[in-house]
Parts: structure tokens; C-alpha cells; sequence
């Protein structure tokens, strides 16, 4: 009777490890594909981040253009002898 008990035991104890590992492997895949697409939105967010920085110093640049030519306009023209 004990050793039915014994091995019955085990038998369940062996099948609830085995159910167990399926899903600790799909929750691993399931962490690394987020971690994959986490990292393709990270670079996506600093190819945003790039542009923005480049479209901010063309328009700066462009600002200090017009501002140098409205100094030009603005300025009186020195009287020709």
C-alpha cells in the first residue's frame, strides 16, 4: 500500500513539473519578443528624436538668415559722393 502511495505520488508530483516548464518557456519568448519590439520602438523614438533635432537647426539657421537681412534692409544706405 505504501509503495502504491509512493509512486503514485511521484508519478503526479513528475507530471506537475512537466506541465509547469511549457509555460515558464512561453512566458520567456513572450518576454523576449516584447523586448525585441520595446527595442525597435526605442529606435524609432530616437530616429524622431534625430530629425526634430535637424529640423530645429534648419530653422534656426534660416532665422538668422532673416534676421541678418532685415538688419541689412533696415540699415540706411551710406550717401554716394
Amino acid at each position: 500500500m505504501r509503495k502504491t502511495l509512493a509512486i503514485a505520488l511521484m508519478l503526479t508530483a513528475s507530471l506537475g513539473l512537466a506541465a509547469c516548464d511549457k509555460k515558464s518557456e512561453d512566458k520567456a519568448q513572450d518576454a523576449n519578443q516584447h523586448a525585441e519590439q520595446a527595442q525597435e520602438k526605442m529606435s524609432e523614438a530616437q530616429d524622431k528624436v534625430n530629425d526634430a533635432a535637424k529640423e530645429n537647426a534648419e530653422a534656426a539657421k534660416a532665422q538668422a538668415e532673416s534676421n541678418e537681412a532685415a538688419t541689412k534692409e533696415a540699415a540706411p544706405e551710406a550717401p554716394k559722393n
